[in-house]
């Protein structure tokens, strides 16, 4: 969930993303509802809303090839296939 405490909120504004530092899943989530919200701020229609979701959908499946489905390979590799194929 975005609920963060509103001083560690001062802590993901005016700055260059790299040197941001995210310390758990809740204030991940607070910083991508917050960009997500900016850009809702500029857009303000449905197309706006669209383009949030496709941006969101396709974030979730690129990071799922790159990162997690590389990552279950070798997981399985280590351990054994759960599936009989």
């Amino acid at each position: 969930m975005p609920y963060i405490k509103k001083t560690k909120r001062l802590d993901f504004q005016l700055q260059p993303l790299d040197e941001i530092y995210i310390n758990n899943p809740g204030e991940l989530n607070y910083l991508i509802t917050y960009l997500c919200d900016q850009y809702w701020q500029q857009s303000g229609n449905y197309q706006g809303i669209n383009d949030i979701v496709g941006a969101l959908e396709g974030a979730k499946m690129e990071f799922y090839r790159r990162v997690a489905a590389p990552y279950e390979n070798v997981k399985s590799a280590e351990n054994g296939d759960v599936y009989n194929v």
